[in-house]
């Protein structure tokens, strides 16, 4: 548990410090900040399932909060914040797309609903495939080069499916 809006972050740092301390490997999961001393349980209890989480997924000698662990996290935590998962997630194409009147969010819907083929997303879409490409290009340039990788684009995909459930985030 940690008095900070970013206990990840503290458990980080936590888990690289004590590592190095004691010359192993140190893995801490966290939650908080509790808001009072009857929040202590569920915090304790929320940093137990991240701890949990962390050794299952196979990141023994990490520290994190469960609002890192993507939807993971979001699973296993004591309230699902779906909004917040898909803001976390989607937040800079929201925003883009918001800002500049564009397509991101739908064209990675249909690349993704159309088996990744840019030939079938361009024609779900109804533009060319060079729009698509480009469009998918801007993705990687707001979400990141990895934003197509396995591990990634699980979290992404699970993202639009919410985003549809929840679209005011």
């Amino acid at each position: 548990m940690t008095p900070t809006g970013a206990p990840g972050d503290d458990a980080r740092t936590l888990a690289a410090e004590l590592g190095q301390a004691v010359g192993a490997a140190v893995t801490v999961g966290a939650a908080g900040p509790a808001q009072d001393a009857a929040g202590l349980p569920g915090a304790h209890a929320e940093a137990s399932r991240c701890l949990s989480a962390l050794r299952a997924l196979g990141h023994a000698g990490h520290g994190a909060a469960l609002a890192d662990r993507g939807f993971v996290g979001m699973l296993i935590g004591e309230q699902a914040d779906l909004g917040g998962y898909v803001r976390a997630t989607l937040g800079p194409l929201l925003d883009y797309d918001a800002e500049r009147g564009t397509e991101l969010v739908r064209t990675l819907e249909a690349y993704f609903g159309e088996d990744r083929s840019l030939t079938r997303a361009k024609a779900a879409l109804h533009v060319h495939v060079n729009t698509v490409v480009q469009r998918l290009e801007r993705v990687g340039r707001l979400l990141g080069g990895d934003w197509n990788s396995p591990a990634r684009s699980l979290e992404v995909q699970l993202a639009l499916r919410l985003h549809r459930l929840t679209p005011s985030a």
